[in-house]
């Protein structure tokens, strides 16, 4: 994998330096190891998802409790968090009225499948913040992911869907597909099983390129295109000006769904980059941070959509691939009115979008003042530094100049100091608990770890 960044470090002093840096972690940290080496007599990799053991550190944190934008490990450290669960605990670790509002629904039933009257409160709520008027729910963004793609499929009688280079919709199939260096679409590295060639389900075109998108969608072969507004996964890449305008005129103009995913972005503000941008999709999914740490998602869509979805269905929907006995369950709708009306508004925004730009700041100075080629990208409440002096244009060109070692270190050497960075990313996630303080630190144990790495 081509790199920018071995240019601009000394890759012994690297190499010494993460070795000091595992060491430090494994000496603070013995509870941790035990539970690590005794979770592997009945977990996969000694974790309860295998890619929890891929942190940085040589085995991973075990928690032993976490409140607002804080935990603390079972060695009794305490860790600044700004992974928040990778968007899912957005909200805070244990947001008061999502709490209140969980306990309370616990003692008047979990899930029945019927309707409450917090199902209606939600989806005003979420009608509101991103102009589509009606909704669906699901237990993941995943499942709203699927469910989308199979409702466009449905009512167009198209086949293919078409997803950005690079892009995220977790576990969905059709999204586990890249271009190769020929241009040709193939698995993505790591597809696990895939169960088919995905050239036969998906399009791929790199983020930001209108001419790609057009050529794409000329035969009017593919169903929808399901878009990250912004590319959050491999890294924040964002859309270039006038590439959302044209994306909407050309699925308009070729009959394509256009789906938006908002898991990630909404950090970007309370009706995410949709809300912000007046991006008018036809349908829009998010999931993860609206059930403030309960699992939970949903996928809205248009008059017209609900009208064709209605005019299609075949009958029962949850034989069909669309469904499922806990989507819309009572316990994570409570979840969703609470998280979204009394935790994550407009207020926690205004607090949230300028200590992100606060963390900007702090990151930008340490990358001036120690005269390291890096760069900061920013959307909304989340901000990231790439090891490039300028911001990437598309997924490719992120992936490009990755570098894993110098990201595990900068990871270890932050967690050994206790801030805590969304893993595989150098990224950073504000919450409505966020302090300036908190920011604050973060800067001042970067500056340590670059320090190491260039005097």
């Amino acid at each position: 994998m081509p790199t920018n960044a071995p240019q601009t470090v000394d890759r012994a002093r690297l190499t010494r330096l993460m070795a000091e840096e595992s060491d430090r972690f494994r000496s603070a940290h013995p509870r941790s190891a035990e539970l690590f080496h005794q979770a592997k007599h009945s977990l996969l990799d000694g974790v309860p998802m295998n890619w929890m053991s891929e942190w940085a550190s040589p085995f991973p944190l075990f928690v032993d409790t976490a409140s607002g934008a804080s935990f603390r490990c079972v060695d009794g450290h305490d860790y600044v968090d700004f992974c928040l669960g990778d968007t899912g605990a957005m909200a805070g670790h244990g947001a008061a009225p999502t709490i209140a509002a969980v306990e309370r629904q616990m003692r008047r039933g979990i899930t029945h499948m019927l309707p409450t009257e917090d199902a209606i409160a939600a989806g005003e709520e979420l009608r509101r913040r991103f102009g589509l008027p009606l909704w669906q729910f699901t237990m993941t963004a995943t499942d709203a992911n699927r469910f989308s793609v199979r409702l466009a499929r449905q009512i167009t009688g198209r086949s293919k869907i078409l997803v950005h280079d690079e892009c995220y919709h977790g576990s969905v199939d059709e999204t586990l597909a890249t271009l190769d260096p020929d241009g040709r679409v193939i698995a993505s590295d790591g597809n696990i099983g895939p169960p088919v060639d995905p050239a036969l389900t998906s399009r791929v075109v790199p983020f930001n390129d209108v001419d790609a998108l057009e050529r794409a969608l000329a035969d009017e072969h593919v169903a929808a295109v399901l878009v990250e507004p912004a590319l959050t996964n491999v890294g924040i890449v964002l859309p270039e000006p006038g590439y959302h305008d044209a994306l909407r005129e050309i699925t308009r103009r070729t009959g394509t769904v256009l789906i938006i995913d908002e898991t990630h972005t909404i950090c970007a503000g309370p009706g995410g980059m949709t809300g912000r941008d007046n991006l008018q999709p036809d349908m829009l999914v998010i999931g993860k941070t609206i059930g403030g740490g309960i699992p939970v998602g949903t996928y809205g869509m248009s008059e017209a959509i609900a009208a064709r979805v209605k005019a299609s269905m075949p009958g029962r929907s949850d034989v069909g691939g669309v469904g499922g006995t806990l989507a819309g369950y009572a316990l994570s709708l409570a979840a969703v009115r609470a998280t979204l009306g009394e935790v994550l508004n407009e207020e926690a925004f205004s607090r949230m979008i300028p200590l992100a730009e606060h963390w900007e700041a702090g990151v930008n100075d340490v990358i001036r003042s120690r005269g390291v080629p890096w760069h900061v990208t920013r959307l909304g409440a989340r901000a990231e530094y790439h090891f490039m002096p300028t911001p990437p244009r598309d997924g490719a060109e992120q992936i490009a100049n990755v570098d894993p070692l110098l990201d595990k270190y900068l990871h270890l050497a932050v967690m050994n100091r206790g801030v805590l960075m969304t893993p595989f990313h150098n990224m950073a996630l504000m919450s409505p608990a966020t302090t300036a303080a908190d920011v604050d630190r973060h800067t001042h144990v970067f500056g340590e770890a670059v320090d190491a790495l260039v005097t």
